[in-house]
């Protein structure tokens, strides 16, 4: 059990009163009578119309305009009360107040902070709502208000008033100095809340961007002091959540003695990019595609992440959990369950969610022998010199924390029976991408095998999904070259986002955060889909320690160390990044 959770209780009796929501329930009975109106009955009770709230009708990642949060809370704690319903709020005028945790942090200022206002800019927020800003550090409105405007900035396209937008988005924000297991500080901050929320009905969203080691006590505190006593409250946590199956359920544990299910988001910002939305629509709004989706068609997928930095003076953070926990268990296993799972029910959060678990369950446990670890080191480059990893002062000189990893995994199920998913991650290597890369079987009885020869890579159809950087979407082809003779060609049909969208790339982050304002969770983590992803990793990363496995060296900039090209090799696939056309 991880030390950094050793102090929650597990006694779920000592809730704030002010935590619980003060509103009747629901009488049991529910009859919905189908007619334009939308008239809702209940028994004994009937209910007038139900005017929606105009200051908050907008539209989620789902394209739906949501007016009301799903009551589908998963294996939310019963001691702890569900968020009320926008039927139970009525027709209150209502403000909604955005506490950043952390405020004087990276994540806050570079990604926090301008992703609210782009969302404001957008005119995606409602037309009442205030920004808090709450960390140890000792600040003024105004000082925070100077600090964010440094990283505030306006879309290209849409550049007018700018200046005007940012200043009355700034009015709107308000800091407040505390500890983060204060409840004291906390019920100043609450005050303060109330003050500028005017008596309307409040809607609060915490955004925890600190170390996992004080959700907790922040998850108490807020929820004790802080939360919203006649509208909802919600708290997105930010990754690791965890660093195996056990702590990640204590974790889970002890924020469930503070807040129910359905009010923690738990955020994997690489979930809100814009080619990982697109998977879906690729595959289920094109009959071109979902037929060849299965192992009938698909020889391998692949699913690629390359930094070409290192930890760059973060190291001590990252010696903590390794490139494994930090962008394997998370970002590339959230997509391969995006990519693998059947055909959801519907597009409601808990439909998509079930089936991402249901690719979880169907997945084998990781062993050691298809698994490749590497460290990056020290490298020279003409006149400019690279330091390894452990050359890092915050990493110990000593340390066997893999900086690059491969894993080929495999799905147990119909679809996918045989199919390897490769996943390669490293820093410090030659390029910066992310991809998710599937390749084609051959054309069987192929009448042009003869052009090909052994040229496996002009012999297979690829659909490549680029994440980043550059956006886009191609599928490679093999073609005749115009003129005499039978000359075939491999080229490219290429959906490049800048070139066909003249919009700007919006940040994954406004995304998340809209759909966390709406109560949409179609893209956040539910817990039992967090079990799973665990049980998945965590027996590796055990043997990896038991038995200190020394990662295999590679040097600064280069491709990786070689045992990932052997591993791939095992499994008859070369990796796509490797190809002489990329």
């Amino acid at each position: 059990m991880s030390t950094q959770l050793s102090h929650c209780s597990s006694s779920t009796n000592n809730l704030s009163s002010s935590f619980i929501n003060k509103h009747t329930l629901f009488p049991k009975k529910l009859v919905i009578i189908p007619s334009r109106s939308n008239l809702f009955k209940w028994a004994p009770q009937v209910f007038s119309r139900i005017h929606p709230r105009k200051d908050f009708e907008f539209k989620n990642s789902n394209g739906h305009l949501l007016n009301a949060v799903s009551l589908q809370d998963g294996s939310a704690e019963k001691s702890v009360e569900r968020e009320p319903t926008s039927l139970e709020m009525g027709s209150q005028e209502s403000n909604l107040s955005v506490t950043v945790v952390g405020a004087s942090g990276d994540l806050a200022k570079k990604k926090i902070f301008p992703a609210l206002f782009a969302l404001f800019y957008e005119d995606c927020l409602p037309k009442n709502f205030l920004v808090f800003g709450y960390a140890r550090t000792e600040m003024t409105d105004e000082e925070l208000r100077t600090m964010i405007s440094k990283t505030l900035t306006c879309r290209i396209d849409k550049s007018a008033n700018c200046g005007d937008k940012m200043s009355q988005f700034l009015e709107r924000c308000f800091y407040h100095s505390g500890q983060y297991n204060s409840e004291e500080h906390f019920s100043e901050l609450d005050k303060k809340m109330k003050v500028k929320e005017a008596g309307l009905l409040s809607n609060r969203l915490f955004y925890l961007s600190i170390p996992p080691n004080i959700f907790v006590d922040v998850a108490k505190c807020a929820s004790a002091q802080a939360s919203s006593a006649n509208g909802w409250t919600r708290v997105i946590v930010e990754k690791p959540f965890g660093r195996d199956s056990e702590s990640s359920a204590e974790l889970t544990r002890c924020l469930k003695q503070y807040l129910a299910e359905d009010q923690i988001f738990r955020i994997d910002h690489y979930l809100g990019k814009e080619i990982v939305e697109n998977l879906s629509v690729l595959r289920f709004s094109n009959l071109v595609f979902e037929p060849l989706w299965s192992r009938n068609y698909i020889r391998n997928v692949q699913f690629i992440f390359s930094e070409d930095f290192g930890t760059d003076g973060r190291g001590g953070y990252f010696d903590n959990y390794g490139i494994i926990r930090d962008i394997m268990q998370n970002h590339l296993l959230q997509i391969l369950t995006l990519f693998a799972m059947e055909t959801p029910v519907s597009l409601d959060a808990e439909d998509i969610r079930n089936e991402k678990v249901k690719v979880l369950r169907s997945m084998r446990p990781l062993q050691l022998e298809d698994v490749v670890v590497g460290q990056y080191k020290g490298h020279s480059k003409g006149s400019r010199s690279y330091l390894g990893y452990t050359d890092d002062p915050t990493v110990p000189k000593d340390s066997l924390t893999p900086t690059f990893a491969a894993a080929a995994m495999f799905i147990d199920n119909a679809r996918w029976d045989g199919v390897p998913f490769l996943m390669k991650a490293g820093k410090a290597l030659h390029t910066r991408r992310a991809e998710i890369r599937v390749q084609f079987r051959h054309v069987p009885g192929n009448l042009y095998k003869k052009n090909f020869g052994t040229n496996l890579d002009k012999a297979t159809n690829e659909l490549v999904l680029r994440v980043q950087p550059d956006q886009a979407i191609y599928l490679k082809i093999n073609n005749k070259v115009p003129g005499l003779g039978m000359r075939l060609d491999r080229s490219d049909l290429n959906l490049l986002y800048s070139a066909r969208y003249s919009n700007e790339a919006i940040d994954a982050y406004e995304r998340l955060l809209l759909d966390a304002i709406e109560g949409e969770r179609r893209l956040f983590i539910r817990s039992d889909e967090l079990d799973a992803a665990w049980s998945l990793f965590t027996p590796l990363l055990k043997e990896l320690e038991k038995k200190k496995i020394a990662p295999e060296l590679y040097p600064y900039g280069s491709r990786g160390p070689v045992g990932a090209h052997y591993l791939a090799a095992k499994h008859n696939v070369r990796w796509g990044d490797l190809s002489s056309d990329e």
